[in-house]
């Protein structure tokens, strides 16, 4: 939680004022008894009516000075508890989209999501009940103690054995409740992600008739959080009696030791009502500080859980963000790595490339070797895992090659920095991605500033244009979330022409054509080549026909290139890649 404190730095006077309000609302509540054992000793004894209206007229004005400084603190509290929360969630927001995919898919999205809401808002409660009560209800607690010794020393007595036992009960609590908060904390993330699987994967689980077994599924999941609050519930749950009995053992034992003194003539009725007061005060605050301790113990939990995301740090930097000695050596080596390069006219190159994705036992590439001529458009076709969108996820530095090199133009990827890197590469990738917004505002992803000609020529390119025309809102066309009042094919054109509107030096599609008929996939690689002459293009695809003419062809077969060339070439010398375009295409179309 220390770490996170520095977000309170713009708030605070706020973080100030909030407390002193506080505290000098509980200065005017302790005042209260007093008056009352006024009331009864000088007012009620003598029948004395306008001393009595008098002190009811102090008592009021203390209650509405009271009120007043709890609305200023509670205002003061508000609005630093928020600022902070924002802050917070804005800096963890920015932080979670400059991870590299390797972090992200370590901690999960699941996990991030509740991290960016549930944690975040338990902070923000937490945070605002301890600007207007972690001082307070001591404050009331040891003041009510004090106030009692001024009454009658003997009976505040009491105070000094009470309130060390109730300490010992509260904090012996949260001691115990801190560590099962972060257990429910982690319980949520799986429920999360089993929520997040069933809403994204609805048609496949219907498809599949598997709706008992997920409901089944996720009732376990839920279930068990729903012990793990039970449990948590009936620990903190226990504050509240145990406390009672020691406050209410407490009044009893004031009231026989004042009852004695009363009648012995040492104190009167009206300071013994003054002393019960007292400790019902500090009852009502103890329970308030109880409830405090509980909220804070879940925002502390939520607060480490929100540190350990901050303490991850991308794998992916680029020079210019170097920062650590560590960070500087691989700039460094990637650099004499440029230096001793002459590939200085070839446009994109893997040398001995291996790659693993973090935790996996074998690598997903090994000892990958071409390059890429620039203005060529690279074929890659393989079966399902041989490692094709891993290769193409390299170029851009999506993740970083354990072993080898990846240059372009002659430069180490890692030489230069993301915004460079990503500006001179643009990515189709597989799931289309389109955001809520207009279609003007999702085509201006790839260029900000992109004109109407440019988008309507990209749309052109990605065979778009004509649907788009056909709905009669021409740029205006309003996108729903993740594209959903579109077809899946109308999804993928429309990626396919956001990156044309970058104008990339290199141009990545990755199986980004699957959901096109045949003759579409035709017109759109054909409309591709024409429009993107001097681009490099990967072409990754599962089809044979969609790669048959590229100037070279990569064949992979789990994680090895076993085969390069251009049409013809493969089929004479490799037979994985016969295999592939016999099981597609018929021997004429082959040929």
């Amino acid at each position: 939680m220390r770490k996170l404190i520095r977000y309170l730095k713009d708030y605070k006077l706020e973080s100030i004022l909030g407390p002193l309000f506080k505290m000098l609302e509980a200065s005017f509540e302790l005042f209260v008894p007093l008056v009352m054992a006024q009331i009864i000793d000088v007012g009620i004894k003598n029948r004395d009516a306008s001393y009595v209206w008098k002190m009811g007229g102090l008592l009021v004005l203390l209650g509405i000075i009271g009120l007043v400084c709890a609305l200023t603190a509670q205002y003061f509290a508000a609005k630093a508890s928020v600022g902070f929360s924002t802050a917070l969630r804005n800096d963890l927001f920015a932080h979670i989209g400059h991870l590299s995919y390797t972090e992200q898919d370590k901690i999960g999205t699941a996990t991030l999501i509740t991290r960016m809401t549930s944690d975040v808002n338990q902070i923000q409660s937490g945070m605002n009940l301890a600007l207007r009560l972690l001082l307070r209800s001591p404050f009331i607690v040891f003041g009510a103690m004090i106030m009692a010794f001024t009454v009658n020393v003997k009976a505040a007595m009491v105070f000094v054995v009470a309130i060390p036992a109730l300490s010992v009960v509260v904090f012996g609590i949260m001691g115990i409740s801190m560590p099962l908060y972060k257990k429910v904390q982690r319980q949520l993330d799986q429920v999360t992600l089993s929520t997040r699987e069933n809403l994204t994967g609805a048609r496949v689980i219907r498809a599949f008739n598997r709706q008992e077994d997920e409901i089944c599924r996720f009732e376990e999941s839920n279930g068990l959080l729903v012990r793990f609050q039970i449990f948590v519930g009936k620990i903190s749950a226990l504050m509240n009696p145990i406390t009672y009995v020691i406050i209410n053992l407490a009044i009893v034992a004031v009231v026989w030791i004042s009852g004695k003194q009363v009648d012995a003539g040492i104190i009167t009725q009206g300071e013994t009502v003054a002393l019960v007061n007292y400790m019902s005060q500090i009852l009502v605050e103890l329970i308030k500080l109880a409830n405090l301790i509980v909220s804070i113990s879940k925002a502390l939990a939520c607060a480490n859980r929100i540190s350990t995301v901050f303490e991850v740090k991308s794998s992916i930097i680029g020079p210019d963000e170097a920062g650590t000695a560590k960070a500087r050596e691989k700039g460094a080596d990637a650099l004499q790595l440029q230096k001793n390069s002459s590939l200085q006219d070839n446009q994109v190159c893997f040398r001995q490339v291996d790659f693993a994705y973090a935790g996996a036992k074998e690598d997903s590439l090994s000892q990958i070797d071409f390059t890429a001529e620039k203005g060529q458009t690279i074929g890659i076709i393989g079966g399902t895992g041989s490692g094709k969108s891993s290769l193409v996820n390299l170029i851009p530095r999506f993740y970083d090659v354990r072993q080898g090199e990846v240059l372009i133009d002659g430069k180490n990827v890692k030489e230069y920095s993301l915004q460079e890197l990503r500006h001179t590469v643009g990515v189709v990738p597989q799931r289309a991605v389109l955001f809520q917004g207009t279609l003007r505002e999702n085509m201006q992803w790839g260029k900000k500033d992109a004109a109407d000609e440019e988008i309507y020529r990209a749309l052109d390119m990605a065979q778009a244009r004509e649907f788009v025309d056909g709905k009669g809102e021409g740029l205006e066309l309003f996108i729903e979330q993740g594209g959903k009042n579109l077809s899946g094919g109308q999804r993928q054109r429309l990626t396919i022409a956001r990156a044309l509107v970058k104008q990339p030096k290199i141009l990545i599609m990755d199986d980004s054509a699957s959901a096109l008929d045949f003759a579409t996939d035709a017109n759109l690689r054909r409309a591709i080549r024409e429009g993107t002459k001097g681009m490099t293009v990967f072409l990754v695809s599962q089809r044979a026909a969609t790669i048959r003419n590229a100037d070279q062809i990569l064949v992979l077969d789990d994680g090895h290139m076993v085969g390069r060339g251009t049409h013809q070439e493969l089929l004479e010398h490799c037979e994985v890649y016969r295999e592939i375009c016999l099981s597609q295409l018929s021997k004429e179309e082959v040929q």
